[in-house]
Formats: structure tokens, sequence, C-alpha cells
């Protein structure tokens, strides 16, 4: 395999800097045997989300919103250990985070404009809610009169 495929586009033109990931290495448990206990397999990604200047003002304080219980400090972190190679963790672990800043910086669903509920649908559903009633009360053995 090549070297790391970057840059990571998170929507549009906006990618994630390279220089502000910080990345920290450490022992994953799994499946890899003895290689598990000599190599730095596990990953964990951090970005300073708070005082990036890869992102637009708008889509930073739409993502510092969404992400606030995620934040530490206004730093995101991801953690990637699934795989047995330290290159394939660092790929999954910068495709999660630039997955996870294009949802938090998503532009919010237009409002649902409100519509009128047609005079006919609304009668039809009072005429067949008057039947259904008329059925039930016709089988009950009281006369209703």
């Amino acid at each position: 395999m090549d070297g790391m495929s970057g840059p990571y586009p998170i929507r549009g033109s906006v990618s994630l800097p390279e220089a502000e990931l910080m990345w920290r290495f450490s022992r994953s448990g799994g499946p890899g045997g003895q290689h598990v206990n000599t190599t730095d397999t596990s990953v964990e990604l951090r970005f300073d989300l708070a005082n990036t200047e890869a992102l637009p003002e708008v889509w930073k304080a739409r993502a510092l919103e969404r992400l606030g219980s995620r934040l530490v400090g206004g730093v995101v972190s991801v953690r990637a250990s699934e795989h047995r190679s330290q290159w394939r963790n660092r790929e999954a672990a910068a495709v999660r985070l630039a997955a996870l800043l294009a949802e938090a910086t998503a532009p919010p669903p237009k409002p649902r404009r409100p519509t009128r509920i047609p005079r006919g649908i609304n009668e039809r559903r009072l005429r067949e809610k008057k039947q259904r009633s008329d059925t039930k009360r016709g089988r009950s053995g009281r006369d209703w009169h």
C-alpha cells in the first residue's frame, strides 16, 4: 500500500488540514497474537475544533453546538483499533472524523411548511368514524334508542 491518502474531504472543497490533526498511538487488544503486544496499533485522532482556521465560521459554530457533548476543551477525538495495522487504523480514524464533521456541519433541514387538510378528507374521516361507531354499537345486546 502507498502512503497516507490525505486530505480527507469534509464537504465541498473543505477538507481536514493534516497540520491540525494530532495523532496518538497505543497498544490495542484484539486479534494479532504476539504482534499486538509489541506494536502501537490503536489510534486516537484529535482535532481542535474550537481553534481551527480550516472551517468557515458558520460551519464551526454549527459543529461546536452539535458536538458539544463530545468535545473536551474544544477538541474532538476519535479512536480506531479494529484493524491489526496502524496504517489502516489511521485511515479509519481520519475517515470517521471527516464523516463526523461532515454530519455536524451540515445545514439544518428546511422547516416543514404546514398545509391545510382538505375539507373532503376530514368529512370522510368523520363519516367513517361514525359508521365504525354504529357497527360497534350494533354488536351490543342493549337497545340504544
